[in-house]
């Protein structure tokens, strides 16, 4: 198949290192130029789910400013500029919770919204999840960090209760791949 061109790029806004909008000039893999495609930048971030040795989850009761009510929500944060996904995942994970945890399934990175740029995520599993401080989240939004079962989180995603698209798929992926008979050494894709 043949790719999409960019053309040209115009900056529109720019707000640090948390986002950029662009109008870009591209060309369709036919041939057929468009000017003015909007194009969102915005900060690759992690989300993880964090399980302890009996088979518990650490999550949270969240809210958020575009959401009502509240979420349930994995651990999750924007990769600082420079640093490798996995690292930012399990410094997420200390900040949120203050856990380590002795194994990590990389579960794949996600585009958010392709046609438009925006943010991929990188999903990770940790297993052996233990909290060796209290947590340390500079978080804006009021969270409430506490152990759920697998039946629970099955039910919350079932019943709407993980509001954030991203999130869902998260916790489903990682519902999927765990106690099953895969490989549990799949660090990063760097």
């Amino acid at each position: 198949m043949n790719e999409w061109k960019t053309h040209a790029i115009n900056t529109v806004y720019t707000n640090g290192k948390w986002l950029t909008v662009e109008e870009r000039t591209v060309e369709t893999p036919a041939g057929q130029v468009i000017e003015r495609w909007n194009w969102v930048d915005s900060p690759h971030y992690v989300n993880v789910l964090a399980e302890t040795a009996g088979g518990q989850f650490f999550v949270f009761r969240q809210g958020k400013y575009g959401i009502e009510g509240e979420s349930i929500a994995p651990v999750g944060g924007y990769i600082e500029p420079g640093e490798d996904p996995l690292n930012a995942a399990k410094r997420e994970t200390y900040e949120e919770t203050g856990c380590t945890a002795s194994e990590w399934r990389y579960l794949g990175e996600y585009l958010v919204d392709p046609n438009r740029g925006m943010a991929k995520g990188y999903f990770y599993h940790a297993r052996g999840a233990v909290q060796v401080t209290q947590p340390h989240a500079d978080d804006l939004e009021e969270q409430q960090l506490f152990l759920a079962s697998r039946e629970m989180l099955v039910t919350a995603l079932a019943n709407g209760q993980v509001k954030i698209m991203a999130w869902a798929a998260m916790i489903a992926i990682a519902l999927l791949v765990t106690g099953n008979d895969l490989p549990y050494n799949i660090d990063s894709k760097d």
